[in-house]
């Protein structure tokens, strides 16, 4: 299974918590996350802002192996769907090049689409409920 999680998920599952597991489900290899420059540059940005309170060391495990482990997509086509967020289009452009089963997503302007493509864009829970299936 390809996946795109938007930031939100990739730091909640990082910060732990009940999201926690879809961080863990991708280590033991049930997901290929999918993400592009732009999608990682973002992960890095926000989990090293100091209202996490992410710890260093979590923060250098987590950067070391999403850039090991995620496979890492060039969009050739520039998406202009979610006028209200403009930012959010980077997920739609590496789902569709990166060819993935689901974007993950607790965004509302993405969530809103429903499907972008034929790929479902789905919530955290219902995921986690896929990846217990």
């Amino acid at each position: 299974m390809r996946v795109v999680l938007d930031t939100n998920i990739f730091v909640s599952s990082v910060l732990g918590g009940k999201l926690s597991v879809i961080i863990d489900e991708w280590k033991a290899g049930k997901f290929k996350l999918i993400v592009s420059e732009a999608i990682a540059r973002e992960y890095l940005d926000v989990i090293n802002r100091p209202k996490f309170k992410i710890p260093q060391v979590e923060i250098v495990t987590a950067t070391e192996y999403l850039l090991q482990n995620a496979e890492f997509v060039t969009p050739e086509e520039k998406i202009v769907v979610i006028i209200a967020d403009p930012t959010d289009n980077k997920f739609l452009e590496a789902a569709v090049v990166g060819k993935v089963n689901y974007i993950v997503s607790g965004d509302g302007h993405l969530l809103d689409l429903g499907f972008f493509r034929e790929i479902p864009i789905i919530k955290a829970a219902d995921f986690i409920v896929l990846l217990n299936s």
